[in-house]
């Protein structure tokens, strides 16, 4: 199975989740290839089992380097996709003290990337956030859970 895992890091936080999911998924003999989406144009996309796209958040959207590239990108109806984003940890309301529980409530990172991939007519087989406690980082504590939960929630061998 391969797995073609596209990010935007600025920071380095996408970079450290990136490798932790490749390191999870070769113990599954699983190949997965990460590139970043600067260095990658949209129609050099090989073919792939399931492909991963995966951005940070700049206020509150995926950063534009994803959004154009996925608007690009010409994969074929129904093909598999996945997206684990490393967005901004939400924050309390400044006003109420209190921290939003609703999806997208302040962060529309992965609502939007789902959307473009659902509009294309891809079809999402997994999704996840890692949250990032400052701009630059770090990424929060027990962030490799997460990406071990969104790794075992990928079908691997049409499982």
């Amino acid at each position: 199975m391969i797995i073609e895992y596209f990010h935007a890091s600025k920071y380095g936080n996408g970079v450290q989740v990136a490798e932790e999911f490749k390191k999870i998924m070769m113990a599954k003999d699983v190949t997965v290839n990460i590139h970043h989406v600067k260095k990658i144009k949209p129609k050099e996309i090989l073919p792939a089992d399931i492909y991963v796209f995966s951005s940070p958040g700049r206020f509150g959207k995926p950063v534009k380097e994803i959004r154009k590239f996925l608007e690009k990108i010409d994969l074929t109806p129904g093909t598999r996709c996945a997206i684990l984003t490393t967005e901004m940890a939400p924050q309390p309301d400044k006003k109420t003290g209190k921290v939003s529980t609703e999806e997208g409530a302040c962060q529309k990172v992965l609502p939007t990337i789902r959307e473009i991939l659902l509009d294309k007519g891809l079809k999402k087989v997994a999704e996840a956030r890692v949250y990032v406690l400052g701009i630059k980082g770090p990424l929060e504590e027990g962030w490799q859970k997460k990406v071990d939960a969104f790794a075992t929630s990928i079908p691997v061998n049409g499982k």
